[in-house]
């Protein structure tokens, strides 16, 4: 049975939720990366269903959460304190925090600032920070957001509609296929809700929230993190290249690291049975049972 409603952020804005799965069961918090409202986590879900109970959650603008009170407010200590709402909303004391692309980035921001309600991570496809430093292993993209985005100003409506027709397209899957998801593994129909979804984004929220989201980063706090944590990444991944999960997993005492061979940014729709059976068998072993009390951390390297 799923549970919906909406959580009160601070600022007063609603923030969409669901609840899934077992109610009685050791609760994860599923972190989208953004532009995302869920597609990356089409084969999890059912995977844990039957075992934990998952809350799931939609960023400001994005989804089912409408526009913010506060347009300001996109940052990812915005997003972490908007995740600790949700918390308080559903009921959860504690939570293990599973996060894809940007929702690494806000899984270790809410360490941060709410680590007594953390029970692990689950790191997926995303950095500590600083993430259009290293896009594509290059700076261009920091240096180009501003110009994007002040001509994205200059005609909002108009980009917007251009989004909305050019993006769920078959043509812009073959465009992703070629140049960064990796082709072979991923299937039209689990990577076009992620088209469809970016496709009718306000441009300007998307654009704000990509450039306070390039100004973060959690680097400094890595070596505190004592929770169980697995980081999963992928060998040709140029949103967040590999060597930036390495250097986490260097950082980071007693975490895993499984590194997914020809796995992209999409590696948890790429590699699904991988995926699924390390993270399931990570939960089950580090971090079922974990309601009041942290798990001992112990070193362990997952096999790659």
């Amino acid at each position: 049975m799923v549970r919906e409603g909406y959580a009160v952020a601070i600022d007063g804005s609603p923030i969409y939720y669901r609840v899934l799965g077992r109610e009685d069961g050791p609760t994860l918090a599923l972190c989208d990366g953004i532009g995302c409202d869920g597609y990356v986590w089409k084969y999890l879900i059912p995977e844990l269903l039957s075992e934990y109970r998952m809350v799931h959650w939609h960023y400001r603008g994005h989804g089912r959460t409408p526009t913010p009170r506060d347009r300001r407010r996109l940052g990812v200590p915005d997003l972490a304190d908007d995740l600790a709402s949700v918390l308080d909303a559903t009921d959860t004391p504690r939570a293990t925090l599973m996060g894809h692309s940007m929702g690494v980035q806000v899984c270790l921001e809410g360490y941060r600032r709410h680590r007594e309600r953390v029970n692990g991570l689950v790191l997926m496809c995303g950095s500590y920070g600083h993430p259009l430093r290293t896009f594509k292993g290059q700076k261009t993209m920091e240096g180009l957001l501003p110009w994007v985005s002040f001509s994205v100003g200059l005609a909002p409506k108009l980009t917007s509609a251009l989004l909305r027709y050019t993006v769920p397209t078959k043509v812009a899957y073959a465009l992703a296929a070629r140049m960064e998801i990796n082709g072979d593994l991923v299937k039209l129909e689990d990577f076009m809700p992620y088209l469809e979804h970016i496709g009718n984004l306000d441009p300007t929220l998307f654009l704000g929230m990509l450039a306070q989201a390039g100004r973060h980063s959690a680097r400094e706090i890595l070596p505190t993190v004592d929770v169980p944590s697995l980081i999963v990444a992928g060998t040709r991944d140029g949103f967040t290249p590999a060597r930036l999960s390495e250097e986490m997993h260097d950082l980071m005492a007693g975490s895993e690291l499984l590194m997914i061979t020809d796995g992209s940014h999409t590696a948890p729709i790429e590699r699904p049975d991988l995926v699924c059976r390390t993270v399931h068998r990570f939960l089950d072993e580090r971090v079922a049972g974990l309601t009041h009390e942290r798990a001992p951390v112990t070193p362990t390297r997952a096999a790659r």
